[in-house]
């Protein structure tokens, strides 16, 4: 199983996700990866917000957390593909409501989750007096993925992880994006998030899923052809600095990424590719 030889390589977390398709649903498989396994940490990477209501979903994640002997992470998310919305007869609300939703259900996750009972009265739920499983955890370590100056600076402020996105429309096919991976665009962005925390930011993580990891000998040739691929306006040079690519041999992804850290703090790298990655990891963890 895949989760088995995630473990043994070394990585320490194991992802689901969150999209109408045949495939997966994004919370039962997170256990079996939890049974068939003893120290990788479990997670979704990203529900999607509007397909789970905040008190289910923490009915649902205490569980997880419980069964699990404590090794369950949260990551939620906006949404973004209005052709899923589209597919089940869901409304597909702007950017700014959905954000505005996804940060009223943060609130209402992370006090259900520590054991309160919870009253709230927001734009988009109202609650009376509830109160659900706590978690096995003292404190679930919460990933949220999104972008723009409100939603990140909700983010800073709530969450433990802030899933770094850079990605501009969404493509006719629903799945697909325009990139924004410019370092200078990244640079504004850590800075403003790092703004906002304040006395949180020591604390915080920032994350990035990795587009694409691309074993290589000719680094730049891969850039060329990543920025020839992208959509957006991705330069070589982007393409070369960005940590939404992780290319050229195990030992320049491994010094890429300590450069990425170095210099946008960020820390934490998932990645779709378990072989060609699983050799990078060694190479990182004396670094």
């Amino acid at each position: 199983m895949q989760a088995r030889t995630a473990e043994e390589a070394g990585f320490d977390v194991v992802h689901t996700w969150d999209h109408v398709a045949d495939g997966w649903s994004p919370l039962a498989p997170l256990m079996a990866i939890a049974d068939c396994t003893s120290t990788v940490r479990i997670s979704p990477l990203v529900l999607n917000n509007d397909f789970h209501h905040p008190v289910h979903l923490a009915q649902e994640l205490a569980s997880l957390d419980h069964l699990s002997g404590g090794r369950l992470e949260v990551g939620i998310g906006a949404g973004h593909s209005f052709t899923e919305y589209q597919a089940i007869g869901r409304t597909f609300d702007p950017p700014a409501v959905r954000k505005a939703r996804l940060a009223e259900s943060v609130e209402i996750l992370l006090r259900l989750l520590e054991g309160e009972t919870v009253t709230y009265d927001g734009a988009h739920y109202s609650l009376r007096g509830v109160r659900t499983l706590r978690s096995r955890q003292d404190h679930v370590p919460l990933l949220v993925g999104v972008n723009g100056k409100r939603a990140l600076a909700h983010a800073a402020r709530h969450a433990d992880i802030i899933g770094l996105t850079m990605l501009g429309r969404t493509l006719d096919d629903g799945q697909r994006h325009e990139v924004r991976w410019e370092a200078e665009r990244l640079d504004a962005t850590v800075d403003f998030i790092r703004e906002q925390a304040g006395d949180r930011w020591e604390h915080l993580e920032l994350n990035v899923l990795v587009q694409a990891v691309v074993i290589t000998g000719d680094r730049r040739a891969a850039a060329e052809e990543q920025a020839r691929r992208s959509r957006g306006h991705l330069s070589v040079a982007d393409a070369l600095a960005t940590p939404f690519l992780a290319l050229g041999t195990h030992d320049e992804i491994a010094e890429h990424l300590v450069a990425c850290r170095d210099r946008w703090d960020v820390s934490y790298f998932s990645v779709r590719d378990l072989d060609n990655f699983a050799p990078v990891i060694q190479r990182l963890r004396g670094a």
